[in-house]
């Protein structure tokens, strides 16, 4: 009985790792432009640019507070229906920006709490010295922010790849759907086909929550009240 399972297992590893690999590359990619989108859009709206800053206010909003499954429907489902050519998407596509826009919205937020957090004093100082606001921000604010911002990014970075697991719903074969596969041709081992799946899950998101810990150790984050 062992035997089979273990001969079941090598069997499917292949499929299940091909699966891995690309829900590592959907959610690199998310995770890398999602955190410039954030990192744009959080300094700009700590600007309190008039107009601005209540668009980016409805961007977090929108896609902070809803779904990421119903998001990914709009994209790959709803907005090819309106015939505009620019916003055809294949499945490929309609994943990466959905998962982009959705982790900007978080990191946007974290990005302008961290700089709301700072002591107002920071940006006075630096401008009566003679800096502008520009040079206040880059030189002053921003490198006292990321202090802040990298320890719960973390946590974001662990939703997002947790997130993945839906994206086999618009076609993708990720790491889920290759375990949905699997139990298809071994109706008898979905327990077992699960727990692969499961650790192969925690073996890509285990360096991550080390790397929060290390993160508040190392650079002495502080935990922020997200709004």
């Amino acid at each position: 009985m062992f035997q089979d399972q273990i001969q079941m297992i090598q069997s499917i590893t292949p499929f299940l790792l091909e699966g891995l690999w690309l829900t590592f590359r959907i959610t690199i990619i998310g995770i890398v432009v999602g955190s410039l989108i954030g990192l744009v859009l959080g300094t700009l709206r700590s600007l309190r640019i008039l107009g601005l800053t209540a668009l980016i206010g409805l961007y977090i909003h929108l896609f902070r507070g809803s779904p990421f499954l119903v998001q990914l429907y709009i994209f790959y489902y709803l907005l090819p229906e309106l015939g505009v050519a620019w916003l055809q998407f294949d499945s490929m596509q309609a994943a990466v920006i959905t998962l982009c826009l959705y982790t900007g919205s978080y990191v946007t937020e974290i990005v302008n709490s961290a700089i709301a957090a700072l002591p107002k004093g920071q940006d006075e100082a630096a401008r009566a010295v003679g800096m502008t606001k520009a040079q206040s921000l880059w030189y002053v604010v921003l490198p006292q922010a990321l202090r802040m911002i990298i320890p719960p990014m973390s946590g974001v970075f662990v939703i997002i790849i947790k997130s993945t697991a839906i994206l086999s719903v618009v076609g993708l074969s990720e790491l889920t759907r290759q375990g949905q596969i699997a139990s298809l041709r071994f109706p008898g081992d979905l327990m077992l086909i699960y727990a692969c799946v499961a650790v192969l899950y925690f073996v890509y998101c285990y360096p991550v929550l080390k790397f929060a810990d290390w993160a508040e150790k190392r650079i002495g984050g502080v935990t922020l009240k997200m709004r």
